[in-house]
């Protein structure tokens, strides 16, 4: 008996190895699943620094815009307020950024990297180099520029993007 007529698979197919039918086309599915394996990947390359994705996000928005408020970088990423005030505590507190009264509006803060923030960006940007590499080594320059190209512009058809795009404009 056929492994099709046993278990429904097609011919060649293992047990641990069915078809994903109408899967297999899905790019809702493909980019989940490779989020999973990037993810994953993350995880293991940043082993043992105590950075997680998205604190390494604020840091990364921080690091390139020295000064930026509070909520300006939580815009920036997407993050809600009450959720951006426990990153910005996280942070504070371990000593990677510093938050100071914004002399042109005492109600905002304003935030930047600490020496020990500068560091850990650093050691975190070459862990993160090694993680794509070994991400995307069968791809060649031209394919993860296209790659990228094309995320950013699935990225744009965020509806929650746009309305803040069209809100700084």
């Amino acid at each position: 008996m056929t492994a099709r007529g046993k278990r429904g698979l097609q011919p060649n197919m293992s047990a641990e190895q069915p078809h994903l039918g109408a899967l297999e086309s899905l790019v809702g599915y493909r980019l989940r699943r490779a989020w999973i394996a990037f993810s994953a990947d993350f995880t293991s390359a940043m082993e043992g620094t105590g950075v997680r994705q998205v604190p390494l996000a604020v840091l990364s928005i921080i690091a390139a815009n020295p000064g930026i408020n509070q909520g300006a970088t939580g815009r920036a990423l997407g993050i809600k307020r009450a959720n951006m005030v426990a990153l910005i505590n996280e942070l504070v507190e371990n000593q990677w950024i510093e938050r100071a009264i914004d002399a042109n509006d005492r109600r905002a803060l304003t935030l930047t990297l600490t020496p020990a923030g500068k560091a850990v960006m650093a050691d975190a940007l070459q862990r993160i180099a090694t993680h794509e590499n070994r991400m995307l080594s069968d791809m060649e320059p031209a394919e993860r520029s296209l790659l990228l190209d094309m995320l950013i512009r699935i990225e744009r058809r965020n509806p929650a993007a746009e309305a803040e795009d069209s809100g700084n404009s």
